[in-house]
């Protein structure tokens, strides 16, 4: 006998963004796409809403006005009170939250697909917040699967000192269909490594060619990661072997982060049964 999972009430509204970042320009393109033409992800049952999400950034073709709009969906922000000095993507994560949530409201909707690019060698990439949750981790298996035998990596980004407020951030996530238990393989965050730097600040080394587009793959103690201007070769340092994610990831310059360690896990999710209306 197996337990079963069950929600309160089935999916009914799913979002699909693109633009978040202006510059990344595959959601930007499906969004439009869908906007004139939406047959292809409508389903019955669901209101199946595109979105540009940042939409100055998208004329401009840069990842933002002001701010990372992908970075200022925290409670701070989206309580201040709107004023036009406030920066763009502020007062834009407070109009989208206004539309698309706020979180576990009667209104919110109940999935946000929210669409990127990276210059980085990663494929195809899920991003997943949260290790704990049945329904995400049913969901990102079931998307998994339907791409095979195209690889889908998925990076766990649940860290108790990294904290994300992402556009995804505003929604809730209940269930309306029946999934036998499940595992999945995910990548988990460690840590983020910036660039060796110099007593100015300034960018002392690069990415050495030997990790250069070697995202996903296992990182040893000792392997090359960055090299400087004079040839000198910077090794990882530790004693375990990492997956590195992000690696010279472009925007993340501004960041300080040159990659990301992970570690692999397996996640477990229960089976969850849709409840009977």
């Amino acid at each position: 006998m197996t337990s079963c999972h069950f929600a309160e009430e089935p999916i009914k509204k799913v979002a699909i963004f693109g633009g978040t970042h202006g510059n990344e320009l595959t959601g930007v393109f499906l969004v439009k796409h869908w906007l004139e033409d939406d047959a292809e992800i409508q389903r019955a049952g669901l209101e199946v809403k595109p979105f540009i999400t940042n939409p100055r950034a998208v004329k401009k073709c840069s990842r933002y006005i002001d701010c990372d709009l992908n970075r200022v969906f925290n409670l701070e922000n989206l309580g201040k009170t709107r004023s036009e000095d406030l920066p763009y993507e502020v007062r834009r994560a407070q109009e989208i939250n206004h539309l698309f949530g706020p979180k576990n409201s009667e209104d919110s909707y109940d999935i946000i697909f929210d669409l990127h690019n990276t210059t980085s060698n990663m494929g195809c990439t899920l991003i997943l917040e949260d290790s704990k949750n049945d329904f995400l981790i049913q969901m990102f298996h079931y998307i998994k699967m339907s791409l095979d035998p195209l690889p889908c990596y998925i990076y766990l980004i649940e860290h108790p000192s990294l904290k994300y407020a992402t556009t995804r951030s505003i929604a809730k996530y209940p269930v309306g269909k029946e999934f036998p238990s499940c595992a999945i393989e995910v990548y988990k965050i460690m840590e983020k490594v910036d660039y060796p730097r110099n007593e100015s600040g300034e960018i002392a080394a690069f990415i050495h060619p030997n990790l250069q587009d070697q995202d996903w793959k296992p990182l040893h103690p000792g392997a090359p990661v960055f090299l400087t201007l004079d040839g000198k070769t910077i090794p990882l340092d530790g004693d375990r072997t990492v997956y590195p994610v992000f690696v010279n990831e472009a925007a993340y310059y501004e960041k300080k982060e040159a990659f990301a360690k992970t570690t692999k896990v397996t996640l477990h999710a229960k089976r969850i049964c849709s409840s009977l209306h």
